[in-house]
C-alpha cells in the first residue's frame, strides 16, 4: 500500500477555534487587561526568581552542614572557623559568628546572641521581595474589579438611549465583556498566591532548619568545653 504524502494537522489547524477564544477573550476585556498582564508577569518573575534562590539557598545549607558536622565532632573548631568563614551558605556564615565568640572563649548565651545577630541578618535576605506576590495578587484583583465597574458604567451610559426592544440584549453583551477583566484578575492573582504561600513555606523550613543546626552547634560546644566554675557562695553574717 502506497504512503500517503499528506501533512498531518498542527495544533492549531487541529484546534483553530482555541488561539482566537483567548485573543477574544482579552481584547474584549479593555485597557485594564493590560496592566493586569504587567502585574501577572512580573509576579511570575520575581516567584520564578526566588523559587531558584531558595533551592540554592537549601542546597548551600545542606552542603556546608555536612562539610562542618563532622569537623565540629571532632572539636576542631578552628578548621571549622575557617571552613564556614569561607562558605557561601547562610549556616556557615551563622556558625562564623558563633566560632568567632568560641575562640574568645566567650559563654555559650554569648553564643546563641551571636549567632541570632547572624538569623537576622541573612533572614531578610530570604523574605527578600516575596511579600510583593501577595501585593500584586491583590492588585491584580482590585484592577479586574475597577475594570469591570468601569466597563458597566459605560455599558448603562451606552444604553441610555437606545431602543427598550434592543437594550436587554446590548446590556447583556456588554456586561459579559465588562466581566473578562474580573475573571482574568482573578486568573493573575490565584496562581501569585499559590505561589506566595509556597515560598513562604520554603522560606519557613529553611529558617528551622538553620535553627536547627544552631542548636546542634551550641550543644556541641557545650559538650566539647568544661562547665563554668560557679562563683563561690557569700558566708552569711
Amino acid at each position: 500500500m502506497a504512503e500517503s504524502n499528506l501533512p498531518l494537522p498542527s495544533a492549531e489547524q487541529a484546534d483553530p477555534g482555541l488561539f482566537s477564544t483567548i485573543i477574544s477573550f482579552f481584547q474584549d476585556g479593555g485597557a485594564f487587561m493590560y496592566p493586569i498582564m504587567i502585574v501577572f508577569i512580573l509576579g511570575l518573575a520575581i516567584a520564578l526568581e526566588r523559587f531558584i534562590f531558595l533551592n540554592m539557598m537549601k542546597a548551600k545549607n545542606k552542603s556546608a552542614w555536612k562539610r562542618l558536622l563532622p569537623i565540629l565532632n571532632q572539636g576542631n573548631f578552628r578548621q571549622a572557623l575557617e571552613v564556614a568563614s569561607n562558605s557561601k551558605s547562610a549556616i556557615g556564615r551563622i556558625l562564623a559568628y558563633g566560632l568567632h565568640k568560641v575562640g574568645k572563649g566567650r559563654r555559650h548565651d554569648d553564643l546563641e546572641m551571636a549567632m541570632e545577630e547572624g538569623l537576622m541578618e541573612i533572614l531578610p535576605r530570604l523574605e527578600k521581595r516575596t511579600p510583593y506576590l501577595a501585593t500584586f495578587a491583590n492588585i491584580a484583583t482590585l484592577l479586574g474589579l475597577l475594570g469591570t465597574i468601569l466597563g458597566l458604567i459605560k455599558a448603562f451610559t451606552a444604553v441610555a438611549n437606545v431602543d427598550p426592544a434592543e437594550k436587554a440584549n446590548i446590556l447583556s453583551a456588554s456586561i459579559s465583556i465588562a466581566m473578562n477583566t474580573t475573571a482574568f484578575g482573578l486568573m493573575a492573582a490565584i496562581p501569585l498566591l499559590l505561589a506566595f504561600t509556597f515560598l513562604q513555606t520554603k522560606t519557613t523550613e529553611i529558617v528551622d532548619s538553620i535553627e536547627m543546626a544552631s542548636v546542634k552547634f551550641v550543644n556541641l560546644i557545650r559538650d566539647a568545653r568544661p562547665a563554668e566554675p560557679k562563683a563561690p557562695a557569700r558566708p552569711k553574717s
